[in-house]
């Protein structure tokens, strides 16, 4: 599957004492980023979430690499390979004034199905497969 690409630009609040993007905020970048992703494939979390299916993170991996700062535009390149149970997504933060790796994330991801963890979910497994 082609990587999933989304533009964004760091806003004057995500920025610590020290000038550089606070941590928590590169996992807000990715967050919006995978939400994009599976929206481009037509997926929606609310569709899904109301036939009882809830894709929940398991466990979030970031490597920092280099700050970004106020007025940084970088891209979240996203992509979503299936293991078992698992969707992992794999994301990097790329500064795009010299290209920089900011920011690479691996994210787990689980699907529930009414509230139980599910081998098999249709709905992700025709894309992810």
């Amino acid at each position: 599957m082609t990587p999933h690409e989304l533009k964004m630009k760091v806003r004057d609040y995500e920025c610590d004492l020290q000038g550089i993007v606070n941590n928590a905020n590169y996992q807000h970048y990715t967050e919006h980023a995978r939400h994009e992703f599976l929206c481009s494939l037509g997926i929606s979390f609310a569709d899904l979430h109301k036939r009882g299916i809830d894709v929940v993170v398991a466990r979030i991996t970031l490597n920092y690499k280099t700050p970004l700062r106020s007025g940084d535009e970088f891209l979240v390149r996203s992509q979503v390979r299936k293991e078992g149970v698992k969707y992992i997504f794999n994301q990097d933060i790329i500064r795009l004034s010299d290209q920089r790796l900011a920011c690479r994330v691996e994210v787990v991801n689980a699907a529930l199905i009414d509230g139980k963890l599910a081998a098999q979910c249709p709905e992700l497994d025709k894309f992810f497969a």
